[in-house]
């Protein structure tokens, strides 16, 4: 009976191990809700807050900074963007500096965003809608900080 007893504490045990542990990849998805707010007269510079929540439920408070260069005019704001993320394998995998490409045109009331950018395997697609105006063509990073 004890050995009955050891073998169900021996599988118990390692199922909440094996619940802890991080995910395998391409099981773990991650989203981030965010506001970000800037400007750009040649020289592009924004920045915000955001929170990272991935499936398997870890969750974290960023900050976001997006700087970068071009033909480039405006001033917007971002209150409801949403991200994905792909090739993630833990929640930190989000932290760092995006590769950016960018051409926008947007009016007072139009000014929405949708963008695909990379960080060695990790992508990130973001979108959201604002208000403000821009128009232009840049390079840069999306800066993503704890």
């Amino acid at each position: 009976m004890s050995l009955i007893k050891g073998t169900v504490v021996m599988v118990l045990a390692c199922a909440a191990l094996l619940a802890g542990s991080p995910v395998q990849a391409g099981d773990m998805s991650c989203q981030m809700g965010f506001q970000l707010s800037g400007w750009s007269i040649f020289y592009k510079t924004y920045s915000g807050s955001g929170m990272v929540h991935c499936s398997n439920g870890q969750s974290m408070h960023v900050q976001l900074r997006a700087k970068g260069g071009g033909l480039t005019f405006g001033k917007s704001r971002i209150d409801d963007g949403h991200g994905r993320f792909s090739g993630i394998h833990d929640i930190h995998e989000v932290l760092g500096h995006y590769a950016t490409a960018e051409a926008e045109a947007g009016t007072e009331d139009s000014a929405a965003k949708a963008q695909v950018m990379t960080k060695g395997n990790v992508s990130l697609a973001l979108t959201g809608k604002g208000s403000g105006w821009n128009l232009g063509v840049a390079f840069g990073a999306f800066i993503i900080e704890p």
